[in-house]
């Protein structure tokens, strides 16, 4: 499979988002079952995620051929509510996916914590993952083990970047060097140094390098916090300021549903920060381009997109499940993901290998390392119960702001802040 032709969708932060099709959901098999069932395991999806989860399925069977697995693949539009109603019926999936609302389960009481089983399996997350290996935890306790985990990295049109004599971008940048870069780059009107940063894994990127954070340590919000209010001050007046990220506006003059996914191959954007899939579309581009690690602030620090695997409260064979998502999450299932060009596997140990920076579908020499090296700066995004609601809030706090209505992201911030107080504060 070339990585054209899976069809890639824009995921959502840590994997919860568009899918690349419509599956129709086979009938719920009970993940509660006898020892000899075999393990249910629910993921979200389209057809290319389809066969490539099956295709690491098969090599469970070969590696162990007393584990089966049934495989369901749900719409991700359905998923949550077609999970919760199996959990509720007591037939949950014995291995089911999770992303950034994995806390929404466990602090319900619905997954399994799994450091027990980890620490049997001699299963190290951090020295397997990395930084990402403590992601999906809540309250001290394990409940996912990564398996997908792609960093924001940063496109760039190398053409443009040759002809205005500007070395490439590293990890090493300054957001300084980032801005000088992106106004050398921008020719009024026509094309900017920047796509921008704001979706919200973009300027938390910025928000947690230059040392703040969205929830602080005690689960509070921290987004009116100087650290956090300089961040987002910068990403507007990269657009309003500066003008070396296109407005709303700008976007809009480009075509329909025009972003920077497609505004960087069509060269109206010399630079891109985002993840995995930016690359779907850049197979049959005319133009150098290549890949580098984001620019640091105060520090360096990264969102990464992607997903985990947890056990269901109600499964009935935990070690079984347990022993398939050790195979999964191992070099040799892992190497599937990236073969088929579906994502970036967590396994560092694979994002190192020749088969992860030479990948047979990549008709370019692309500098596939930068997502090994960015995965060294990833931090830990605060997958509180109430995500969903809490993307809500910020989202419609800083509309205005996104907008150029409202210029002070202090401003902005101040009121978000108010309502995720709230928020929280009622959820408790």
């Amino acid at each position: 499979m070339t990585l054209d032709s899976a069809r890639f969708s824009r995921r959502g932060f840590l994997g919860l988002g568009a899918a690349a099709g419509v599956i129709t959901l086979t009938a719920c098999g009970s993940g509660s079952g006898s020892a000899d069932a075999p393990l249910v395991m629910t993921v979200w999806g389209g057809d290319p995620d389809r066969k490539t989860y099956q295709a690491r399925i098969d090599l469970l069977a070969k590696k162990h051929p007393d584990l089966k697995v049934k495989l369901q693949l749900i719409p991700s539009d359905s998923y949550a509510q077609k999970v919760q109603t199996m959990i509720a019926g007591g037939t949950g999936p014995d291995i089911m996916q999770v992303a950034e609302s994995v806390n929404t389960y466990s602090s319900k009481n619905q997954l399994l914590p799994l450091d027990d089983l980890a620490k049997k399996a001699n299963l190290d997350p951090e020295q397997r993952f990395g930084p990402v290996g403590s992601l999906y935890t809540y309250q001290d306790k394990l409940y996912a083990i990564p398996d997908r985990s792609g960093a924001v990295t940063v496109f760039y049109n190398k053409d443009m970047f040759d002809k205005k004599g500007i070395k490439a971008p590293t990890a090493d940048w300054t957001w300084d060097d980032a801005l000088d870069a992106f106004k050398e780059l921008t020719v009024p009107g026509k094309v900017w140094g920047y796509s921008g940063a704001e979706w919200f894994p973009q300027w938390w990127s910025l928000a947690y390098q230059n040392g703040g954070t969205i929830i602080d340590a005690q689960g509070r919000p921290a987004v009116d916090s100087d650290e956090v209010v300089e961040a987002l001050q910068w990403a507007g007046d990269l657009v309003f300021k500066h003008k070396v990220v296109p407005s709303k506006a700008d976007y809009a003059d480009m075509g329909p549903d025009i972003g920077g996914d497609q505004a960087f191959p069509n060269q109206k954007v010399a630079t891109h920060a985002n993840g995995f899939w930016v690359m779907s579309g850049l197979t049959k581009v005319k133009f150098g381009w290549d890949i580098a690690p984001m620019w640091r602030g105060k520090k360096q620090a990264v969102s990464a997109f992607g997903s985990g695997l947890a056990i269901s409260r109600t499964s009935k064979q935990r070690d079984n499940a347990f022993k398939a998502i050790d195979f999964f999450t191992s070099p040799e299932a892992q190497t599937e993901i990236i073969s088929s060009g579906q994502d970036v596997p967590a396994n560092l140990e694979v994002q190192k290998s020749q088969t992860f920076l030479k990948p047979p579908w990549m008709k370019t020499d692309v500098d596939m390392g930068a997502f090994a090296e960015s995965s060294e700066f990833v931090f830990r995004a605060p997958f509180i119960p109430e995500w969903n609601e809490m993307q809500d809030v910020i989202s419609n706090g800083l509309a205005d702001f996104w907008l150029g209505k409202e210029r002070s992201a202090k401003k902005a911030l101040t009121a978000v802040q108010k309502d995720l107080v709230s928020l929280i504060k009622s959820a408790g």
